[in-house]
């Protein structure tokens, strides 16, 4: 996906298997952070406060990665693995058959925005 312009274009280039799983992530993402921007950075959607990005998403083959602070993923943790995702540092790894549910993302992205201090 080069050259990306908007979260739309992206979601519409993404895999069709995701495309519905990233406009519920967008539409939640953009509930919990209203005053955010919607940017694209790193060739991929986020949203921005200020000059923090708070919250960032992507797909990829066969999954997709919702890309937060480290301190939200961490203070989370035990959630994200009862809901059966994977985590990193800064990313859960998700997909049509794993998605993250929307109370979870409503609490990662106020967590992100808590730690970045914006």
């Amino acid at each position: 996906m080069a050259n990306i312009k908007d979260h739309d274009a992206y979601i519409d280039a993404a895999p069709e298997e995701f495309q519905t799983l990233l406009a519920n992530l967008r539409a939640e993402l953009a509930k919990a952070l209203p005053d955010a921007e919607q940017i694209i950075a790193y060739n991929m959607p986020g949203f921005r406060i200020g000059k923090s990005i708070i919250a960032g998403y992507a797909a990829f083959t066969k999954q997709c990665g919702l890309y937060l602070a480290p301190g939200a993923i961490s203070a989370h943790a035990e959630d994200i693995a009862s809901n059966g995702l994977k985590s990193t540092k800064t990313g859960i790894t998700f997909s049509v058959k794993k998605p993250i549910p929307n109370d979870l993302i409503e609490v990662l992205a106020k967590t992100s925005r808590k730690e970045l201090d914006v």
